[in-house]
C-alpha cells in the first residue's frame, strides 16, 4: 500500500495506520534507545553532545520507494556527516507481515549494501508510533536541540534521481546555517509502515 497524506483523512489514518502520535513542526523529539543490527544501543537525544541536526528516518527493506530514494538518502549521509550531521535509520516494520524487514534481513543488507549509518530495529514499534511515522521512508529532521524542523519525502518524485533528496538537503542547509527549513512539512510518499495487528 503506497500513501499520499494529502489522499488521507483523519478517519482513514486512524483505521490503516494504528495510533499516529501528534509530532509536530517546533516539537521536541520524542527520547528513545534502539539497538542496531550490530546490537550497539543508540539514542535520542544522543549521550555525546548534541550534532548540529539529526536526520531519522523510518524506512525497511522491502519498499520500492525504499529502493529508489535509499541511493540518494546514502548520498545525503556521506556528505552532510563530515559536517555534523548524525543519520539514523529505522525498521519498525512488523517481520511477522513483512518477513523481508526481519532483524536478520536488517543485518544482511548492512553487509550487502556496507550500509554508512547506524540500522536501528524498532522491534516494538513504539518509536515509529510516538514520531507518527505513516510511510517508508518518512523522514525527520531534527536540529541541535532536538526539536523537529523537517518531516515528510527525502524529495518530490522517488522516480527522478535528479531531484536529489532536494527537500531533505534544504532542510539541512536551512538548520547548519541557522534558518527554519522552507518547507518545513511535505507529504510522506511511500509503502505503509506494517503494524502488528
Amino acid at each position: 500500500m503506497v500513501f499520499d497524506l494529502r489522499r488521507l483523512g483523519a478517519s482513514a489514518r486512524a483505521a490503516s495506520l494504528g495510533p499516529i502520535a501528534a509530532f509536530a513542526i517546533g516539537d521536541t523529539a520524542p527520547a528513545f534507545e534502539l539497538p542496531d543490527t550490530d546490537g550497539m544501543t543508540h539514542s535520542v537525544p544522543a549521550e555525546e553532545e548534541a550534532p548540529a541536526a539529526t536526520v531519522i528516518f523510518v524506512t525497511c527493506n522491502h519498499c520500492p520507494y525504499v529502493h529508489k530514494w535509499n541511493p540518494r538518502l546514502r548520498k545525503a549521509a556521506e556528505e552532510y556527516g563530515p559536517r555534523d550531521v548524525r543519520f539514523l535509520a529505522i525498521n519498525s516494520n512488523d517481520a511477522t507481515r513483512k518477513p523481508a524487514d526481519s532483524l536478520e534481513r536488517m543485518q544482511q543488507f548492512v553487509r550487502d549494501q556496507d550500509w554508512p549509518m547506524p540500522y536501528l530495529h524498532d522491534e516494538s514499534q513504539e518509536v515509529a508510533r510516538s514520531l507518527g511515522a505513516v510511510a517508508t521512508p518518512h523522514v525527520f529532521v531534527l536540529d541541535g536541540e532536538h526539536r523537529l524542523v523537517y518531516t515528510g519525502a527525502p524529495d518530490e518524485d522517488h522516480e527522478d534521481d535528479s531531484r536529489d533528496a532536494a527537500w531533505l538537503r534544504g532542510a539541512l542547509d536551512a538548520v547548519l546555517a541557522g534558518e527554519e527549513p522552507d518547507p518545513a512539512e511535505t507529504p510522506a510518499r511511500g509503502c505503509s509502515v506494517k503494524w502488528r495487528d
